[in-house]
């Protein structure tokens, strides 16, 4: 219940309640509602900014650089867990850095680590675990690492430690991954992105300086999962199955609105939706209901990855969420073969699916507005040879496009950082 959880957080907000955490809520909570500007999300940032907790220089180590002719690189998050949709695209720039430049150190604040945080550890030089330690100390202990380049891979989102970066871990700071926007903090120097997601004449509008990368902003280190070019099931079910795999608070009022119409208008279809994090399913039956469509929903639950994986194998057409658009699964519905329809939108976070989209050059998935979201929709719902067009193009020039080649996503991305270090 998005709206309502905004509504009392900004009561509290307004009552002067400025804790960084209800901040931190607040700002996040409206990405997946159509109600904020760009420029509000810059405002709120800053305000989260200047009530984050400064210490007294005197309580923190000096920052240096390195001395062994490295570039030291420093990534934290509390995600490296459970197969977490980060890994999947910090796995990119990890998997073949050259180490004679490169030294990466993981600085991790994830209390229950698993299999998948031991395989990280093992891609980079050093580790850091920082999840039990106070703030001072975790400064601290990251600054006497020298490192040169600190990235935060979670901005405002999961359990996040915005408040080191405000007291600055390493002499240049970098968002990127976590959190598609900005963060308002005036001590993050920079912020990955490209051209698709933030206009050229949109900068102002983030307190980082953006840096351009010039295709894409993430790439994805692709599946574990044999990659076949099978028929869309439209064929063999004779009706149109579409479908959305995000987690269901993106999925508001208004996304429900525009595929209850599209539901409404192609006979016989269905749509099947499995949220990426477990969720009550009550509030969104109930406005399926309002619209006469909830018969056509079909809601799943997959036990395993490759359960996750299959079941895009029984839908012809993802639908794309707005304005918080999908991000890990839209790249995994290319990588089975399933067209993503997207939606223009206004801002970096509203904009993730028109790049990917765009790098898959297929523009014609992107769709200008509501309208024409739901006439496309119904239109590759009758022609089965344009969808069979669209899926043999996804299979044949996705694996080779910049969603996932990686070696030429690392290369661009480690010049960047070059280019930052040099400054």
């Amino acid at each position: 219940k998005i709206n309502e959880i905004i509504y009392y957080l900004e009561k509290l907000i307004k009552n002067n309640c400025t804790d960084p955490k209800i901040l931190c809520s607040y700002i996040y909570r409206n990405c997946f509602i159509k109600n904020w500007t760009q420029n509000e999300f810059l405002s709120y940032g800053k305000l989260l900014n200047k009530n984050l907790n400064e210490y007294s220089k005197n309580e923190l180590s000096k920052i240096t650089k390195t001395n062994n002719g490295k570039i030291r690189i420093g990534f934290l998050t509390s995600d490296i867990k459970k197969n977490h949709s980060i890994t999947h695209f910090l796995k990119t720039v990890l998997i073949d850095y050259n180490k004679n430049r490169y030294e990466i150190v993981l600085i991790l604040n994830t209390k229950n680590q698993d299999i998948t945080t031991e395989s990280f550890k093992s891609l980079v030089d050093k580790n850091i675990d920082i999840s039990n330690l106070k703030d001072v100390e975790a400064i601290n202990i990251i600054r006497d690492y020298n490192i040169d380049i600190a990235i935060d891979l979670m901005g405002i989102t999961s359990t996040n430690r915005m408040v080191l970066f405000k007291n600055r871990l390493a002499l240049k700071q970098l968002s990127w991954l976590g959190y598609c926007n900005t963060t308002g903090l005036d001590q993050m120097d920079y912020m990955i992105a490209d051209p698709n997601v933030i206009k050229k004449d949109e900068t102002t509008l983030y307190s980082e300086k953006v840096i351009f990368l010039p295709e894409i902003w993430n790439c994805h280190s692709g599946l574990d999962v044999k990659r076949t070019n099978y028929q869309s099931p439209c064929f063999k079910n004779n009706f149109f199955t579409f479908g959305s795999f995000n987690n269901f608070n993106k999925i508001n009022d208004d996304v429900i609105r525009v595929w209850s119409e599209i539901l409404k208008n192609v006979n016989k279809s269905r749509l099947v939706l499995k949220s990426s994090i477990p969720m009550q399913k009550n509030k969104i039956k109930d406005l399926f209901k309002k619209y006469g469509v909830l018969d056509s929903v079909i809601f799943h639950e997959t036990k395993t990855f490759s359960e996750h994986l299959n079941l895009y194998k029984t839908i012809d057409l993802a639908l794309d969420t707005f304005p918080y658009n999908g991000v890990t699964t839209s790249f995994e519905a290319i990588w089975m073969g399933v067209p993503v329809l997207t939606m223009k939108g206004y801002n970096f976070n509203s904009r993730c699916g028109e790049s990917i989209n765009k790098n898959l050059n297929i523009n014609y998935l992107i769709s200008e507005n509501e309208q024409e979201y739901i006439s496309k929709s119904m239109e590759l719902s009758h022609d089965y040879n344009k969808l069979t067009l669209l899926r043999n193009k996804i299979y044949k020039e996705a694996p080779e496009s910049p969603l996932f080649n990686t070696k030429k996503f690392a290369k661009e991305f480690f010049k960047s950082l070059e280019n930052i270090y040099k400054n």
